[in-house]
C-alpha cells in the first residue's frame, strides 16, 4: 500500500483496513492451532465474557462497544481486518493488545525471540461506500491463491454467506451498503457472493485495496 495512504491520526466512528505481516514476510500462522488461537482472541476482545471463570482469572481487556470488526482474512504470512472504531484511539489499543498477544503466543510455542511482525502494521482510512465494498471484496477474495472454495478459509466469508454465525462479526454495514450501491444496481450486480466470486473489472489492476 502506497506511504500516502497510510494514516498518521484516526477518526472517532471511522472505517479503517488494518493490515499486518509477518516479518521477512514469514509465517505467523503454521498449523490449524496457530489460526485458532488469533481467532480466539479476536472472540474474546469481542464478545461479553464477564461472567466465564476464564474472564476473571486473566482480566481481559475487552473492546465490545468501542470495535465493530466487519471483515477479516488470516493468510499464512498476513493478516487483514475492517474495522470500525468509535473512539479515535480504540484501534491503536486494540491493535497493539491483539498482536502482541499473539506474538507472545507464537514465540513461546516456537521458541522464538524478536518481533513477529514487520514493522507498525498499515491502516488505511475507507472513506466512501465504493471503497468499502471494493476492500471487502478484496479481503475475501485472498485465500483464492490457495483454495477456490472461499467459505472453507480462516475469513468472515463464510459469515457472510450465512453458512456460520460469527456474532462478534457485523456484517450489516457493507452488505447495507450493497444493497443500495448505485454501483452494483447499475451493474446488475445482485448478490454480494457474485461480486467477490465472479465479478470482474475491466482492469482488475486498478483496484486499489490491494495492499501486499
Amino acid at each position: 500500500m502506497p506511504a500516502k495512504n497510510v494514516v498518521k491520526y484516526y477518526l472517532s466512528n471511522s472505517i479503517y483496513h488494518i493490515y499486518n505481516r509477518g516479518v521477512n514476510k514469514d509465517l505467523i500462522f503454521k498449523d490449524e492451532q496457530d489460526y485458532k488461537v488469533f481467532l480466539n482472541y479476536l472472540k474474546e476482545y469481542l464478545t461479553s465474557n464477564e461472567d466465564s471463570p476464564k474472564w476473571k482469572v486473566r482480566k481481559l481487556r475487552n473492546y465490545l462497544g468501542e470495535i465493530e470488526l466487519l471483515v477479516f482474512c488470516l493468510m499464512p504470512n498476513h493478516v487483514h481486518l475492517l474495522i470500525k472504531q468509535k473512539d479515535k484511539d480504540s484501534i491503536k489499543k486494540f491493535t497493539k493488545s491483539l498482536f502482541t498477544r499473539y506474538s507472545m503466543y507464537f514465540n513461546k510455542k516456537y521458541k522464538r525471540e524478536g518481533p513477529l511482525f514487520q514493522g507498525k502494521y498499515k491502516a488505511v482510512n475507507v472513506i466512501n461506500k465504493d471503497y468499502l465494498l471494493d476492500i471487502s471484496r478484496y479481503i475475501h477474495k485472498n485465500p483464492l491463491k490457495f483454495t477456490k472454495n472461499l467459505t472453507d478459509t480462516y475469513s468472515s466469508y463464510a459469515h457472510y454467506m450465512g453458512n456460520m454465525n460469527l456474532s462478534w462479526i457485523n456484517k450489516n454495514i457493507v452488505l447495507g451498503y450493497f444493497k443500495e450501491s448505485s454501483f452494483m444496481q447499475y451493474n446488475n450486480i445482485k448478490t454480494y457472493k457474485y461480486f467477490v466470486e465472479e465479478f470482474k473489472y475491466k482492469d482488475e489492476n486498478i483496484d486499489l485495496s490491494r495492499s501486499d
